[in-house]
């Protein structure tokens, strides 16, 4: 195997046929996978529920006490992390709107499938979990205003880089 090659042993080779992964990756191609929405989101959905199995695991066991909002609290935070990475991300896209298209599907999906896991595991449905329906209401605005945001940037650096600079004129005294 190449020196830059990592295993990924936690999860069944099955997984990967089925998503036509490579079981064994190297870390350029990794990271090329990540420019995709879809790959974004399911590494966000894993790291948030292990998150949660983890808290969990602890609460349970009575390491330390967890609150029934700390698992929409992850939720929360792990959404505004994966608008962050994923408008960021968005920059390297070459077409736009197929992009856009696929962030957004993505991003409702790490919307229902994280706070559904955030809902098995507190037992609190979103609205009964106190001002995490507005946080998770302004998330959804404050992620398509980072969209938005970055791909403005992009359209104004493209053009910056389309201009011909000429040099100010002098003025004649």
């Amino acid at each position: 195997a190449p020196k830059n090659t990592f295993y990924l042993f936690l999860i069944p080779k099955a997984f990967y046929s089925f998503y036509k992964i490579p079981y064994t990756m190297t870390v350029d191609t990794f990271f090329d996978k990540l420019k995709n929405p879809l790959y974004q989101v399911l590494l966000m959905i894993t790291f948030s529920v292990s998150i949660m199995l983890v808290s969990f695991a602890m609460n349970k066991i009575g390491i330390t006490e967890v609150s029934d909002k700390f698992y929409w609290m992850t939720t929360c935070a792990i959404m505004l992390f994966f608008s962050v990475f994923n408008s960021v991300s968005s920059i390297s896209s070459e077409n736009l709107a197929h992009y856009w298209g696929r962030s957004l599907m993505a991003f409702m999906i790490f919307a229902v499938v994280s706070g559904g896991f955030s809902y098995l595991f507190s037992g609190l449905a979103i609205f009964d979990a106190g001002s995490y329906s507005y946080i998770y209401f302004v998330i959804t605005f404050v992620y398509l205003i980072f969209l938005s945001m970055v791909q403005t940037m992009k359209a104004i650096v493209e053009f910056a880089q389309k201009e011909e600079w000429s040099q100010p004129r002098t003025k004649n005294k």
